[in-house]
């Protein structure tokens, strides 16, 4: 008979989604809604511990890549950061620990299901902002190790969903205990010019709407549902750029690609005009329930099909 309770069995354990922006490490002080981001970081990192996890799996859409999927397998990244947009806050000192040996492990599922992949290693590799900011917040004292990987900027669903599938399988077959967090915005408009933290805001109310509506539907966990309408809550709430609101399909297919989490908003807020919050899923019989999907379901990447043009 095997020892493992259901409260220690392995698979994915816990899901995050955090804000990448530095304010709530570096100048907390300057606002009270700075302050409620940081202590929801710290509510959040309890929530997290409380589920036992033995690996953090960190997915940044603040680390765009190119070509394939880039997996940090460096066992201790060490290096002083420094945001390009926010570099007037200071540095950022890190030490990371990385288990590398997952990290090969993972490239290797995803090869297997057609997509490009491969592991980063060397010293001063530049760790993006999201990641460092979330792993000082919820990881300070590298309690669980961790692997960090890469947004690319040109895969489209079937490819974000495949990545995630990769994960999910290196998982289940690693036998670990693994806390996702997912690392990015809501609403993604900057303001262009300095504001002052006081007065610091979510950029417009259409942003703030789609905001809450997006809220509403990850505190009653319905991730998938939310994955399902990325592509509209693109259009409505981010301007164009190179990393989109893909992260949820990510979360969705790693996590298990159904409704079934009991969601706790932590906290929301601005930060520099985009919309930020701290939500935490944990796999639950009590959530939702099943979805429809409204498009296929894919395993194996096989190529861009233009669904898109």
């Amino acid at each position: 008979m095997s020892d493992v309770t259901e409260e220690d069995a392995p698979g994915v354990v816990y899901g995050l989604l955090v804000p990448g922006i530095p304010h709530p490490l570096l100048c907390p002080e300057k606002s009270d809604n700075y302050q409620r981001l940081h202590d929801a970081f710290a509510a959040a990192r309890q929530a997290l511990l409380a589920t036992k996890p033995d690996l953090l799996l960190v997915y940044s859409t603040m680390w765009p890549s190119v070509i394939g999927h880039q997996i940090q397998a460096d066992p201790e990244p060490t290096w002083v950061h420094v945001d390009e947009l926010f570099h007037d806050l200071g540095s950022i000192p890190y030490t990371f620990r990385i288990d590398a040996d997952f990290a090969h492990q993972l490239r290797d599922r995803c090869e297997e299901r057609g997509l490009m992949a491969r592991t980063v290693a060397y010293h001063g590799f530049p760790i993006d902002t999201g990641s460092v900011v979330a792993l000082k917040l919820l990881n300070p004292d590298n309690a669980v190790p961790a692997v960090i990987l890469s947004s690319n900027v040109y895969s489209d669903r079937a490819e974000t969903i495949v990545f995630g599938k990769a994960c999910r399988e290196a998982i289940e077959e690693a036998g670990r205990r693994v806390a996702v967090v997912v690392v990015g915005t809501l609403s993604n408009r900057l303001f262009t010019d300095w504001v002052d933290p006081e007065e610091d805001r979510v950029h417009s109310l259409k942003d703030d709407e789609w905001n809450q509506k997006i809220l509403e539907f990850l505190g009653e966990g319905r991730l998938e549902d939310t994955a399902q309408l990325s592509r509209e809550i693109h259009r409505q709430i981010r301007v164009q750029k190179v990393v989109n609101f893909k992260s949820m399909w990510f979360w969705s297919a790693v996590m298990g690609q159904h409704n079934r989490y009991e969601g706790n908003v932590f906290a929301y807020g601005a930060l520099h005009g985009t919309g930020a919050a701290v939500v935490g899923l944990t796999p639950s019989a009590k959530g939702v329930g099943d979805k429809e999907f409204d498009e296929d379901d894919v395993d194996t990447y096989r190529g861009d099909r233009d669904v898109l043009a």
